[in-house]
C-alpha cells in the first residue's frame, strides 16, 4: 500500500509539472512591448517532449522503488532468521544450561581391560545419565558445549589377579591433570579415586586415560566410573 501511494502521488506531481511546462511553452512575454506571442505549432512538440521525458523518469523511479522493495523484503527475511538464532542462543546461554553425566566401564560381562601398547582413552559404556549429551560413550570423551566451571571424578579398580598393575589419569585436551595408581604392592582388589574442579571452554575435551601396558578390572559391580557436571557458566 505504501509503495502504490507514493507512486500515485509522484504521478500527480508529474502532471502538474507537465501542465506548468505547457503554459511556459504556449505563452512568452515580450519585455519591450508587453505583447503576448503564441507558440503556435511548436506547443504540441513541447507537450510531447515533456510527456515523454517525464514518463521515462517515472519509469526509472518506479524501477528503483521496485528494486528497493525487493531488497527490503530480503533484509526482513534475514532479520527474522537472525532474531530466531539469537533467541536459540539465549535459551542455551541465558537459560541456565544443565550438563551432567555418569558412566561405568562395562555395560556387560567382566574381566580386565588392557593392557594396550599405547595410552588409551577408557570408554565408559554403561551410561547412568547424560544430561546435555556432552559425554560420548563410543569414545569415552566429554566435550564441553558450554563455557563454565566443571567438576569431574573418576574411580579405578586394579587388575583382579596379583601383582597390581593399574595407572589411570584424568586428561584435559591431552594434558594430564590428576591420577590414581597401584603398582607397588602384593595385594589386589584395591580401588582409588580422584577429582578436580576445572574451567572449560567450548570444545574442550576431558577423558580418563589408561596408561600403556596397564590394566583395570571391572564387572557388573561397576567399580570404574567417570562422572562430571557443570557447576556454573562463565
Amino acid at each position: 500500500m505504501g509503495l502504490r501511494f507514493k507512486s500515485t502521488r509522484m504521478k500527480k506531481i508529474a502532471v502538474l509539472i507537465l501542465a506548468f511546462s505547457c503554459c511556459l511553452c504556449e505563452v512568452q512575454v515580450n519585455e519591450n512591448d508587453d505583447k503576448v506571442h503564441q507558440c503556435g505549432g511548436s506547443a504540441s512538440c513541447c507537450e510531447i517532449y515533456s510527456l515523454t521525458s517525464i514518463s521515462k523518469n517515472l519509469g526509472a523511479v518506479e524501477e528503483k522503488i521496485t528494486n528497493m522493495a525487493e531488497k527490503i523484503t530480503l533484509l526482513e527475511t534475514k532479520l527474522q532468521t537472525t532474531e530466531k538464532e539469537v533467541l536459540d542462543l539465549r535459551s542455551l546461554i541465558g537459560g541456565k544450561p544443565q550438563v551432567a553425566f555418569s558412566a561405568a566401564l562395562r555395560d556387560s560381562g567382566s574381566g580386565n581391560i588392557g593392557p594396550f601398547t599405547t595410552a588409551t582413552a577408557l570408554q565408559y559404556k554403561k551410561v547412568f545419565s547424560n544430561t546435555g549429551n556432552s559425554y560420548n560413550p563410543s569414545t569415552g570423551i566429554f566435550t564441553a558445549l558450554v563455557k563454565g566451571m566443571y567438576f569431574f571424578r573418576f574411580t579405578m579398580f586394579t587388575n583382579f589377579s596379583p601383582p597390581p598393575n593399574s595407572v589411570v589419569s584424568l586428561m584435559k585436551n591431552g594434558q594430564q591433570l590428576v591420577s590414581v595408581w597401584d603398582v607397588a604392592t602384593s595385594d589386589t582388589n584395591d580401588t582409588g579415586s580422584n577429582a578436580v574442579v576445572i574451567p572449560l571452554e567450548v570444545g574442550d575435551n576431558v577423558y580418563v586415560k589408561l596408561h600403556e601396558n596397564r590394566i583395570v578390572y571391572d564387572d557388573g559391580a561397576n567399580y570404574n566410573t567417570f562422572s562430571g557436571f557443570l557447576l556454573f557458566t562463565m
